[in-house]
């Protein structure tokens, strides 16, 4: 999940700043947001889109980029969901944000997203994956099961690098997850209300997090 990881750099020290859409932000309230700021991405043609890329580059100088369950480009400039339906009418081209940048993470799990670029000319070989994967590539991919469990262990190895437990604790998240859905998003398979994460429910979900909170022996 977004949220964690940004938490977990904020406690680094790291200034942190989330880019998303105007379908998303909403989500971003006070409650639910720790730390950071959000600039919301407008939903344009190319030309006007990485022209608002340029500038919130020139205007921020990221020193790293992090994409989550960030649906991405396609061959033909299109953006698909994970069943390959077509939402470009709703999605901020964030894509142009990673040209030419050096410290780029992706993460992902249906083959649409932000950095599966990566891995495009394998993926239509897989039979639960799209024909049509996102091209947008970055420095590095990290693939999970769900996106939100490859966000936990982004926060565990940053964990074990810094010798600081920065893991949210499993009810931190089941409670995020009831405030984003109050709040108007839906599970990500089902596109319904409901307390799930990509069709697993809250106490299913929780399983990744429970695990990496044990103590390693």
């Amino acid at each position: 999940m977004l949220f964690e990881t940004v938490t977990a750099l904020a406690e680094l020290g790291k200034e942190v700043i989330y880019v998303t859409d105007s379908y998303a932000a909403p989500l971003f309230t006070d409650d639910i947001l720790e730390t950071g700021r959000v600039v919301v991405f407008p939903i344009a043609d190319h030309e006007t889109s990485k022209k608002f890329a340029r500038k919130l580059r020139n205007e921020f100088k990221p020193a790293f980029l992090i994409s989550i369950e960030r649906a991405g480009l396609s061959q033909d400039k299109i953006y698909l969901d994970m069943a390959g339906r077509d939402i470009t009418a709703y999605t901020a081209k964030i894509d142009y944000l990673f040209d030419g940048q050096e410290n780029t993470l992706g993460i992902g799990d249906g083959g649409n997203e932000i950095g599966m670029g990566n891995l495009a000319q394998y993926i239509p070989a897989v039979e639960t994956l799209p024909d049509n994967p996102a091209v947008t590539c970055v420095t590095r991919l990290l693939l999970a099961s769900i996106s939100n469990w490859g966000g936990y262990g982004l926060v565990a190895a940053l964990s074990k690098l810094t010798g600081k437990n920065l893991l949210p604790a499993v009810d931190w998240e089941k409670e995020i997850i009831r405030k984003i859905i109050e709040t108007g998003a839906g599970d990500g398979v089902s596109c319904k209300a409901i307390l799930a994460v990509d069709n697993l429910d809250v106490d299913k979900n929780a399983w990744a997090l429970t695990e990496l909170n044990e103590p390693q022996v």
